[in-house]
């Protein structure tokens, strides 16, 4: 369970296990493209609207700068490790290199349960705003009901499944061609968002940006709470990071493309959710289709089928990225032996995990076939934030103690104060009267971080001379408080979901997994003796002696 493998053996001895390597065919302006892919989907169109009425008010802009402001410190967190250890594995192989086996299967068993329910809900809300496209007020008229089954599961929606599958194909032809698609859409969706913007800001008014009470009714709690919800809109600038393999120059490409993209995506929404605050006063901001019923205010309504289009184009690109990103994660889990080796081949005439992405896109097919959209919202977003939490906690660990060359009790106990203070302070934030705990918490968090940075100092002879984080420990450790404080915020019933799956992946390690592991071990150095020791039917020539 406390294995853990060296960036060397991950990108050579582990790699591999899947046969043919996969094509290093992508550069920083695809990874780029592949970020903002991920990340402009259908997020933006679902939360802006419901927390500019009901939390933020017209300070909703500022709630994206906070959560891109938090998207920001945890991809810096992925680029250096994407950047010392650039394999396809992402966060597992990152967390299996620092904590050890167990702590990196669990991270990506959660990670791929988040990728594949997540993309059957985008999946089945593609149908929705094609219908909005076509002028179709019920989405439900192109779904068939089947009388039956339970309520939620009862709609079965063919449409999302052809989309899948559709993708799937795609993706097992190339990741290159795959690339190119994402390239074409995210660009005709970047102009889509500049239609929105530019006629927001030309025909809105920023009078309803200030009346009737103000740029933040709510005050700063308004605009923290909103944060929290918008968060999950940055959602998908990591799958970037679990294409390293197939970049050209990784070293250089991977920075540009992860932190690149959630630059441009931050500003793109703080431009989105002006332009909707101006057009119509936040209190009359419709819940649902706020956009469509914004340019409805103005009279455009011929624009709503547009934002229907518009948002039919995101959520292709975005699924397109996210289901390309999931395959790589099973398929580097493979290869360390915890599921069944077959999901971990590389296609070797097209370069790409071929078994795992079929897998996995059947999965999500089936998913997005019965299962509402609002059942499979509820029960994801936990697992993404805890493994952005861990992910921050190892490149702490790494930098001081495995790199560092100092004792891991001193960080190791850094940690676990880092993470009570953050809890400490989230639970003064949701109780309100307690304000005395948001600056003593807050404070204990700044001087335990300042003491780390002064006392456990990194042996600098032993840095790597790549790209790294700067300003260490302060970006991580402000990602890890943001990420607990962002865990709070969930519903009871994702804790419970949590707890389920987390028990369930244990059995499936315990039963299964380790054993893999370990006799794979063993077969390997069984090999490596054999090819290593004498053949005594090969007399040495004049030559050898």
């Amino acid at each position: 369970m406390l294995a853990t493998w060296t960036p060397d053996q991950e990108l050579n001895q582990v790699r591999l296990r899947s046969g043919a390597d996969m094509k290093r065919k992508l550069k920083w302006y695809d990874l780029v493209a592949l970020g903002l892919g991920g990340m402009l989907g259908v997020g933006v169109f679902v939360t802006t609207g419901h927390v500019a009425r009901y939390t933020s008010g017209p300070s909703v802009f500022i709630s994206y700068i906070i959560a891109g402001i938090s998207a920001l410190l945890s991809s810096l967190c992925y680029t250096e490790f994407s950047v010392q250890i650039p394999v396809a594995g992402g966060a597992f192989c990152y967390l299996r290199g620092t904590f050890g086996e167990f702590v990196g299967y669990f991270a990506g068993a959660n990670i791929l349960l988040e990728y594949v329910l997540s993309n059957a809900a985008v999946a089945r809300s593609f149908t929705e705003y094609l219908c909005s496209a076509f002028g179709v007020t019920d989405p439900n008229s192109w779904r068939i009901e089947v009388h039956g089954l339970p309520e939620g599961y009862n709609k079965l929606d063919f449409t999302a499944v052809a989309v899948v599958v559709l993708l799937t194909l795609c993706l097992c032809h190339s990741t290159k061609e795959s690339s190119i698609l994402n390239l074409v859409m995210t660009i005709f969706h970047v102009v889509f968002f500049g239609f929105i913007i530019i006629s927001g800001f030309c025909y809105g008014k920023f009078d309803n940006l200030v009346k009737p009470r103000g740029l933040a009714p709510d005050g700063i709690r308004g605009m923290l709470d909103g944060a929290a919800v918008v968060y999950f809109s940055y959602i998908g600038y990591d799958t970037v990071s679990t294409l390293a393999e197939e970049i050209e120059k990784p070293r250089v490409s991977l920075p540009v493309g992860i932190v690149g993209s959630v630059l441009i995506v931050t500003g793109i929404y703080c431009l989105m959710a002006l332009a909707l605050c101006m057009m119509v006063p936040y209190q009359q901001i419709a819940e649902t289709a706020s956009y469509s019923m914004a340019f409805g205010r103005i009279g455009w309504k011929w624009a709503g089928n547009v934002v229907g289009a518009g948002a039919s184009l995101g959520i292709l690109a975005s699924l397109l990225v996210a289901m390309l990103g999931q395959a790589r994660y099973l398929c580097v889990i493979g290869r360390a032996r915890l599921v069944p080796s077959w999901l971990s081949k590389v296609h070797p005439s097209t370069g790409t995990p071929l078994n795992a992405t079929i897998f996995l896109g059947l999965c999500t097919a089936l998913i997005s076939l019965f299962t509402d959209m609002e059942i499979v919202i509820e029960i994801i977003s936990i697992g993404t934030l805890l493994v952005f939490y861990l992910v921050a906690n190892a490149l702490i660990y790494r930098k001081y103690v495995i790199v560092g060359k100092n004792r891991p009790l001193p960080t190791l106990s850094f940690l676990c104060l880092l993470t009570l203070t953050a809890v400490g302070f989230s639970v003064s934030w949701k109780r309100k009267r307690q304000w005395w705990g948001l600056p003593v918490f807050g404070g204990i968090m700044i001087v335990v971080t300042a003491l780390l940075q002064y006392t456990v100092v990194p042996n600098s002879a032993h840095q790597p001379s790549e790209w790294s984080v700067p300003l260490m420990p302060w970006p991580a450790a402000i990602s890890i408080f943001l990420n607990v404080f962002l865990v709070t915020t969930l519903q009871v019933l994702s804790f419970e979901r949590f707890a389920i799956w987390t028990c369930l992946i244990t059995v499936f390690y315990v039963l299964y997994g380790v054993h893999s592991t370990f006799e794979a071990e063993e077969m390997e150095v069984e090999i490596m003796a054999v090819n290593e020791a004498p053949n005594p039917s090969i007399q040495p020539t004049k030559f050898d002696v």
